[in-house]
């Protein structure tokens, strides 16, 4: 991004904000590398008062529900389970502990990088169980979902996956539904809408009425979406744009989209901050049931929480920001998290931490 080019977004940005009515423009972003984005790059800063952009929940780590944690934690420590996970997962709080302490006490906890090494381990050590954590949202659920098959076709009987994939467009609607916020707009997550499509969010901008744009990672392209947003705002138009047309099609990956429907179904799933939403989670399918860990060792997952003073659900939703959580660097730090928001990379309290306390 050249100094002018943002210089240039950033002043028509203004004016077009300025035509508006004086009122506060809260446009929400749903992708955690956004949010690390935008404030990395001092969006924030650059943008007029008036406009203010929203994080919501695009963190796959930071949405996964406390009692998720607590099911994992738990498996590790039955004789005989392994539980592979991504390695964000390990720091995770649970009810009272995490993976990584978990691991120190002798639990069986293995970080995996992807799927297929989770399956290598249950190949190497056909006597144990072993337990992968499918987490995040549209992206990386055609890699699980790849996984699965594969075990289902070697008939690995020591393999299954304890599946938190969710889909984001669900949760857009679940805040929309609630009021409790004012949403003018969505920015449109670049990597998800790889593989389901711009036109997925078309129902959602119609019902609405608001404006969606898919939007790139780069500072530029960041600030291009928002000035689509803002000139739709401005014009009076609720449609879905596509800033990321380079990457993304209107239709998507069908093929990563088709393996997703061979092997998972839509199930009402609960979220950290949001509870259950209806239709929002990825469930194996009922022919896939003897890989299904939830299923195998009897399992519920709930939207039970114990925030321990936390207010990582209300940041979640994009109720609050993150300093205004009593616990943001002081007792909740990257090197000591109290809530997932701080642990993720992708967490908002953490891209604050590291990149916006000044500001």
């Amino acid at each position: 991004m050249t100094a002018r080019s943002c210089h240039d977004l950033c002043r028509r940005i203004a004016r077009r904000i300025e035509a508006l009515p004086d009122r506060p423009v809260r446009l929400m972003e749903v992708c955690g590398t956004h949010t690390v984005a935008i404030h990395r790059a001092g969006l924030r800063g650059l943008l007029p008062p008036r406009l203010r952009l929203v994080s919501g929940p695009g963190c796959p780590v930071c949405v996964t529900p406390q009692t998720y944690v607590d099911a994992l934690i738990e498996l590790a420590g039955r004789p005989g389970v392994r539980v592979a996970t991504y390695g964000d997962m390990i720091r995770v709080p649970g009810r009272s502990t995490t993976l990584e302490r978990a691991m120190a006490r002798g639990a069986r906890v293995s970080v995996v990088y992807s799927i297929m090494e989770a399956l290598s381990l249950a190949r190497q050590a056909p006597a144990e169980q072993v337990v992968f954590a499918g987490v995040g949202f549209e992206t990386t659920a055609p890699a699980t979902a790849v996984g699965l098959k594969l075990a289902a076709d070697e008939r690995l009987a020591n393999f299954t996956v304890l599946s938190a994939h969710k889909l984001i467009i669900p949760a857009m609607t679940a805040l929309l539904e609630s009021g409790d916020l004012a949403i003018d707009g969505f920015l449109c997550p670049g990597h998800v809408s790889v593989i389901i499509g711009a036109d997925a969010y078309k129902p959602l901008a119609a019902r609405f009425a608001r404006p969606c744009v898919v939007a790139g990672f780069e500072a530029e392209e960041i600030l291009r979406a928002i000035d689509l947003l803002v000139a739709q705002l401005a014009d009076g138009r609720a449609e879905v744009e596509n800033a990321y047309a380079r990457v993304v099609t209107a239709d998507g990956n069908r093929r990563a989209w088709a393996l997703i429907e061979e092997t998972f179904e839509p199930a009402d799933t609960p979220w950290r901050g949001l509870g259950t939403i209806p239709g929002s989670g990825l469930a194996i399918r009922a022919e896939l049931a003897h890989l299904d860990a939830a299923r195998r060792f009897g399992l519920e997952i709930t939207a039970r929480e114990d925030d321990h003073g936390c207010r990582c659900g209300e940041v979640i939703r994009g109720a609050i920001e993150p300093p205004e959580c009593p616990l943001f660097a002081r007792a909740c730090t990257p090197a000591s998290p109290v809530g997932p928001c701080m642990v993720s990379r992708e967490g908002n309290c953490q891209a604050c931490y590291k990149y916006s306390r000044a500001l």
